[in-house]
Parts: C-alpha cells; structure tokens; sequence
C-alpha cells in the first residue's frame, strides 16, 4: 500500500488537527511495533496490553506515523498522530476504504477444518492467471482480516481471505467486512463446540460467512453435510457443492495417494489428473474447494493442476519433516478436533514404513462440556495393527488412554502432562530410529511444536 496521511486520515474518520502532516507518505502498518517497516503506520490496539506504550518503540523501527485512541492517556505532539474513536475500528475502517481503493475480486473462506489449506489451494491456483494476495499464517479476525486486505499490493486482482470464528456474529462482521464475490464453506466439525453446544448451531454461524456475499456472487461448499443443504436454500447467490458424493458438482475419482502426495481425477476434468503434496482423502476436499473456485473463475485445467501440484502450505498443516535421528515426522500441531484427529489417523495409519508407526497426540481444546466423550471417541480411529506406540498429552487424553486400554490391551500407550513436554521429547529422541514415522498431531495450546523442535535438534549428550 502507499498512501497519504491525509486520505488515511479521512478514511478512518480522524478528530484532530493533522494538517501539518497530511504528506506524510505510508507504505505499510503494523500492530507490533517489533514488526514495523520504515514508512510504516503504527496501529495501537489494547487488549492484554495497550499497544500505546510501544509507539516509541514504533519510531525506533521506521514509523512514520501512529494512530492514537482519543480515550487513552495524552498524546505525543513531536509525531505524526491521526487520533480516533477506536483505534481498532479505525484499522477495519482503513482496509474497507483501502480494499474499494485497489477493488480486487475477494474469495473468503471459512470451515471447522481445511480452510487454512484450502486457502493455500485456492491462492496457488488462482495465482497462476491473477496476481494474488492470500492471508498470512493465521491472520483470520477482526485484526487479521484488515491486515490481509492492507497488505495488498496495488496491482492485486484476487485477495483470498481465511476467516475464523469463536462465537456467533463474528463471520458476520468479517463477511460484511471485506464484501466477498466468493465464499467457501469447507465443511462443519467439532472445533469451537465449547462455544455453540452442537454442530446445527455451528452451521448457522458458519453460513454467516454469506452475510456480505456480492448479490451476483458464488458460494462454494460441501455438498455432502447435510447441515449446510438444509441451509442454502434460501440463497439467490449461484452455488457449488464439491464432497465425495457423485451428486456433488464436483467429485473426485480415481483417488490414490503414497506417504506424501495424492493424485486424483475429477467429473469436470475427466482427463486431468491433479496432484496435491499432502496425504488423505480430506485434503482431496480442501483441492476440490480450490477446484470448485477454479472453475467459477474458468481457470484452464492445467493451470488448476500446475496451482495444486506446487502450493505452498502454511506451516505446520500436516507436512513431512525430518527428525535428527532420521524418522520422518508429520507434523500436524497447529490446531485439533475430533474430526481432524480422525481424518489424520486414516491417512498416516496407511503410509508405507520399514519401521514403526509412532502416535503423539495432544488435548483437544475448546470442546466444553462434552471434551472426554470426544477424547475417548477417538479410539475407533486408532489402528494397532498399524500403529506401534501412542502417546498421549494432556489432561482431556486420560479418557482416550482409559478407552484404548479397554479396546486394546495390548497396545503400548502412554501418558504425560502437558507441562512434562520435555521427558516425551526426551523419551521419544532416545527411542526413534531411521525407519520410523512419528505424528504429531494436537491443539496449538498444548504447544507439540515444542516437541517438533527437540526433535528436530541433535540429542545433547
């Protein structure tokens, strides 16, 4: 972005005297001040800490200019300040503004799981006609959605925007928020249960996604939940529905897979056979979403199959490492559900492998009152003819090695505390050979990217 001070300071509606510097030029913003670039604007936020005691530190790595709450302590006078009502509402008011000014097509996506990978998907494919902007990590809020849309360069023509939600109403400010010409509905799951109680309610908060979709715009989702039949029927916008049910728009045929890609054929594109660098037929959904967009936007089949084919994931979503005594690691540690656990389980438990089939799971967050029964539902999904060892982390996996233990005598379980990271990362270094394949798969508060590092480190003697 480049802009003045002076439109920036009309787009988000500044109440003080600024004249003296409206010429002030921006070319980025930042809420960290540890990651501001040189001409960039500062966006103080409060939350557990009030990001206006970091505006020196702004300065210090290149600001050019701050946004200032009017509520909060005096301001500075030696700095170019725009003071504001709210200074969050004044950022989503400033990518709004900014997101007409470059007037990309936007394609949102949400869903309890995939929509991270999907992005990816639908980013790498739609790159390959457009220039594309997609969301960074994780960024899917009320902050991140704004700082998707203002890191746009000027010449962008698509912006793929993730959306997260954690309670009813949000996909609705977020949808109205940036206004999509396509939405996409991965699927519904468990995750967040904590917070809606049953997945009816999930679908109806997951379906508000819809709330700012374009009149002459397209929803795109999976047509074999029930859920979300039941809830489109109303919509004028166009629709397609992509599953593994052949009365979906779009299905896959001809599925087969190795240890760390899967090929797949379509009805559309009969003759075109697609390639993801990922295991699981779940992330054969997530290509068919990206598809699903392809062919919404008449992408040429090659370039769909070029765009799955070389897609860039985002870290720690289910990719093959290696592990400093050898053994290959699927590291999957960014966030669970039951769902996920489950799809994930199936696909690793049929990788080829000369040595042992490792499990490392950690808790499952955010599934309130019903978190044991889901915990210990997942032993259905575990295989001992093709899993050696599970280990368990966490208070909510006592249920699940309870259940493993009445299912399967005989299979090796353990279990450690989620503060005892180290003696499992120690445990598993010393036990891992070259043959081996481990999983690591848990929500991100359980922090399993903390065993990820240790094994990726040499053992220190």
């Amino acid at each position: 972005m480049k802009m003045q001070l002076a439109e920036i300071a009309h787009a988000v509606g500044a109440i003080n005297d600024y004249k003296e510097w409206e010429n002030v030029s921006v070319t980025s913003v930042a809420f960290d001040s540890r990651h501001l670039q040189p001409g960039g604007l500062f966006i103080p936020l409060t939350g557990e800490k009030d990001g206006h005691q970091f505006v020196q530190s702004a300065i210090d790595h290149g600001a050019v200019a701050t946004l200032w709450a009017r509520d909060l302590a005096t301001a500075p006078t030696n700095f170019p300040i725009i003071q504001v009502a709210d200074s969050l509402k004044a950022l989503q008011a400033l990518a709004q503004y900014y997101l007409m000014k470059i007037n990309p097509r936007v394609v949102a996506i949400t869903g309890s799981n995939g929509k991270t990978t999907t992005k990816d998907m639908v980013a790498s494919i739609l790159a390959t006609q457009f220039n594309v902007t997609k969301t960074h990590a994780n960024f899917n809020n009320e902050i991140g959605v704004p700082m998707t849309v203002l890191s746009m360069e000027p010449n962008t023509e698509m912006l793929v925007v993730e959306m997260g939600m954690d309670r009813p109403g949000q996909l609705d400010f977020l949808s109205k928020l940036v206004s999509p010409d396509l939405a996409i509905i991965t699927m519904i799951g468990e995750a967040h249960i904590e917070f809606f109680g049953t997945r009816d309610k999930i679908a109806d908060a997951k379906m508000e996604i819809t709330h700012g979709l374009s009149d002459d715009g397209a929803l795109v989702y999976n047509g074999d939940e029930p859920l979300l039949r039941d809830r489109v029927t109303d919509l004028t916008q166009s629709q397609v529905t992509f599953g593994q049910g052949e009365d979906n728009d779009l299905f896959a045929t001809n599925v087969a897979g190795t240890s760390t890609a899967t090929t797949f054929t379509t009805n559309e594109w009969p003759d075109t056979t697609f390639t993801i660098p990922m295991i699981g037929t779940y992330n054969v959904n997530n290509a068919l979403a990206a598809l699903a967009v392809a062919k919404v936007y008449r992408i040429r089949p090659e370039n769909a199959q070029k765009g799955l084919a070389n897609v860039t994931l985002t870290e720690n979503r289910a990719e093959w490492l290696k592990g400093s005594n050898g053994e290959d690691i699927l590291s999957d540690v960014y966030n669970s559900n039951p769902t996920a656990v489950k799809q994930v389980l199936a696909a690793f438990s049929k990788t080829p492998v000369t040595g042992r089939r490792v499990v490392v799971l950690g808790d499952m967050l955010e599934l309130g009152d019903q978190s044991d029964a889901m915990h210990a539902g997942l032993a259905a999904a575990v295989d001992p003819q093709a899993i050696s060892h599970v280990y368990l982390v966490g208070p909510h996996m006592v249920a699940l090695q309870e259940q493993l233990a009445q299912r399967y005598p005989n299979l090796a379980v353990t279990h450690f505390a989620a503060d005892d990271l180290a003696s499992l990362s120690k445990h598993l270094q010393g036990s891992l050979t070259a043959a081996d394949q481990i999983l690591l798969k848990g929500s991100h508060g359980i922090h399993l990217e903390q065993v990820l590092a240790a094994l990726q480190d040499p053992v220190q003697e």
